[in-house]
């Protein structure tokens, strides 16, 4: 396999980048700029791998107030620093990959030079891995992450464009949560919160506030966000088997699927994430009593109500038990309405006759390639078999290194949508 290099990438992010906005510099300085970059990822600082954060702006543009959470707080330097691989080694432990981005701009004469520090915050992440308040927004300017020897991502503000990884140049990752196939697949089930949710309201003594039909989904949606974020951290690697909630008694039971070692009693506490996100719902639509405006996201992000902090909180917890008991050999097993049935359970279908998947090239699987199931481990083998065996059934696989795939039966062959990390999420914090 022919390996690619930062002038690869450049190439690539050029054809690729939006129109309106900033302009990208140019080539010979893009080159330059993912060069000196890609030379710093090999670098360590100490023992401590080289990543960091940066943005090519001038300090004037970013306002000289505000600051995180909900802004950016500019900081330049005295004097300017010359662009090179050692500075920003030796920035990267001061500019945190999570909070800081390091200023770069381009001096018409000298080219790029180093102007100081750009503190964001780390909200920006809750994008990726869930969580409430919104983050400070980015100029539509060139950014560069590297997250790891000889891996950058490019992008133009928080857009990704281009990512460079192992000696290839990916487009960005897919993300799932956008597909229209997982929305229809949990449909039933917000539908069923929406109902509950409503039956609560007609019961209320004072007036409650509308919302908007799809924050269910979103909330549901940072949650998994959230749950997915706490395996990664683990670095131990694990599987999520999420059933229909009408097959829950089965798949407690004797049966040909799988057989769940750590088993949960039929309870309340067992359903505790379905009733925090109605909870959410109830509290969000109460506090806001008869206002005229419908209730989304943002206000959802946005609230200092301590009720809807702690839910929040809740949530949070709730997602890194689930992340904890995936690293017990075995699967953990929960329901569409996020009901955790048990964990540690194996997976049998032996019988399955499985030797081929279908790896998705796109969000709605339209488009995809075969390959063997030989290639992989015996945690995706199991994986795939039950999608094979039970066609309603959607796993969700965590190697070690933190690539996820999404697993499920589709056009006749079980099919996986592979969602590779960015970055190590336990190195950023």
């Amino acid at each position: 396999m022919k390996h690619l290099y930062p002038s690869d990438l450049s190439k690539f992010v050029s054809s690729h980048w939006p129109l309106g906005g900033a302009e990208l510099p140019a080539p010979a300085v893009l080159d330059s700029l993912l060069s000196t970059c890609y030379q710093a990822s090999l670098l360590r600082q100490e023992t401590i791998p080289v990543i960091f954060r940066l943005i090519v702006i001038e300090p004037e543009i970013l306002p000289t107030e505000g600051g995180p959470p909900t802004g950016l707080h500019r900081l330049e330097f005295a004097r300017h620093l010359e662009f090179n691989a050692l500075e920003l080694r030796r920035l990267s432990s001061a500019a945190h990959f999570s909070r800081t981005l390091i200023g770069v701009r381009i001096d018409p004469n000298n080219g790029p030079e180093i102007w100081g520090l750009v503190h964001s915050g780390p909200r920006w992440l809750h994008a990726i891995h869930g969580g409430r308040g919104s983050a400070p927004p980015l100029p539509d300017a060139l950014t560069i992450s590297v997250t790891g020897p000889g891996d950058l991502d490019v992008g133009k503000g928080r857009e990704v464009i281009g990512h460079l990884a192992e000696g290839r140049v990916f487009e960005p990752s897919l993300n799932l949560f956008q597909s229209q196939w997982l929305q229809e697949w949990f449909a039933s089930i917000r539908q069923e919160r929406q109902e509950i949710h409503e039956e609560a309201k007609k019961e209320a003594a004072e007036p409650w506030a509308e919302l908007e039909p799809d924050l269910t989904r979103v909330i549901g949606q940072h949650m998994m966000k959230r749950l997915i974020a706490g395996m990664r951290a683990f670095h131990h690697g694990g599987t999520l088997v999420v059933i229909p909630p009408e097959m829950a008694d089965v798949f407690c039971g004797e049966n040909p699927y799988l057989s769940i070692k750590y088993g949960f009693v039929n309870d309340e506490p067992r359903a505790r994430f379905r009733t925090l996100i109605i909870t959410v719902m109830n509290t969000l639509a109460k506090i806001a009593g008869d206002q005229q405006s419908i209730i989304g996201w943002r206000d959802y992000q946005q609230t200092t109500n301590p009720d809807i902090i702690k839910l929040d909180e809740a949530i949070f917890e709730m997602s890194h038990l689930v992340a904890a008991l995936s690293t017990v050999d075995g699967a953990v097993v929960l329901t569409r309405r996020f009901e955790l049935l048990g964990f540690g359970a194996e997976i049998h279908c032996e019988s399955t006759d499985l030797n081929f998947v279908a790896k998705a090239l796109d969000l709605e699987g339209d488009h995809s390639v075969v390959e063997s199931v030989h290639a992989v481990g015996t945690r995706h083998r199991s994986a795939y078999r039950i999608c094979s065996a039970h066609k309603d059934v959607l796993s969700i696989i965590l190697s070690q290194d933190g690539n996820v795939q999404f697993a499920r039966w589709k056009d006749d062959n079980v099919m996986y949508w592979d969602q590779q990390a960015a970055f190590n999420f336990t190195s950023i914090y």
